[in-house]
Order: structure tokens, then C-alpha cells, then sequence
């Protein structure tokens, strides 16, 4: 019984300092953004290195994101949490003509050097503009003979 205790003990113990990496997107990013040049590379060329992008620009459909992101476990003291130990972004811009215009790359440092301006969000609108206050109007107008029909 005690053996049994000894090996389960032991075993558990190094089942849990193995570490697991999981990997999301493009596989070594910095290395292969070294691989298109401004001016030369072209829209197919990139896609042959780097795969098609992770996303595209919402407002730009020349604007390509590329995103590399691996989480490692941490110890048996941190209960195993994930740590982010890589998060690589690649932003690539292309002319009209599919060519490589620019490229930036952020590193997990990089990005935590952004700043925010402020913490929240304002609307531009009210909820006591003109136009909010005549739809309501407009909207209780025409559903007002529905509430005298189920009255009656």
C-alpha cells in the first residue's frame, strides 16, 4: 500500500511539470515577416509565406492582421494558469496594386506599452436627441389605437 501511495504520489508529480504549449496562428510570424520586403513583395508572395491572414481590416480591405499568440502552463505553485508567452501581431498594408506598402510588428512588450486615453467610452448621442424624441412620439401614435382595441 505503501508503494501504491509512493508511485501514485510520483507520478502525479511529474504528470503535472510537463509543460504544455499551445500555439494560435501563424507559427515563428517574426521570422517570416523578415521575409517580405516593402516595395517588393506582393499579395501572393505573402500569402505564400505567412497563409491567409487571421483578419482583415474592417475599413480597409488592403490592411492584413496576422496574429501569433502561445500560452504556456505555469507551475504546480501558480496551479497550472496559463501564462501568454507570445503575442505577435503583424499589420500588413498593400497599395491598390496587391504590393507591400508597410508592415508593423508588435511584440507582447509593445503592445503593453499602449496607452489608453481614457477608461470609458463616451456615446456622441443622447437619448433626448430630436430625432429619439420624435420616433418615440411617432411610435406611441401609431400604436395608440391598438391599446383602445384591447381596452374595449
Amino acid at each position: 500500500m505503501k508503494f501504491f501511495l509512493i508511485f501514485i504520489f510520483i507520478f502525479t508529480l511529474s504528470c503535472s511539470t510537463i509543460k504544455v504549449v499551445k500555439n494560435h496562428g501563424v507559427l515563428s510570424l517574426e521570422s517570416k515577416s523578415k521575409k517580405i520586403h516593402i516595395n517588393k513583395s506582393n499579395a501572393n508572395d505573402i500569402i505564400s509565406i505567412l497563409g491567409p491572414p487571421s483578419t482583415k481590416s474592417t475599413f480597409d480591405e488592403n490592411t492584413w492582421i496576422y496574429v501569433e499568440s502561445t500560452k504556456v502552463n505555469q507551475s504546480i505553485i501558480k496551479l497550472g494558469k496559463n501564462k501568454i508567452e507570445k503575442n505577435n501581431v503583424l499589420v500588413v498594408r498593400l497599395n491598390n496594386r496587391g504590393i507591400l506598402k508597410k508592415k508593423d510588428f508588435y511584440d507582447l512588450h509593445e503592445m503593453n506599452d499602449l496607452k489608453f486615453t481614457e477608461n470609458i467610452t463616451k456615446k456622441k448621442y443622447s437619448n433626448n436627441s430630436f430625432v429619439y424624441t420624435f420616433l418615440t412620439s411617432l411610435r406611441e401614435k401609431i400604436n395608440a389605437p391598438t391599446r383602445r382595441r384591447n381596452k374595449d
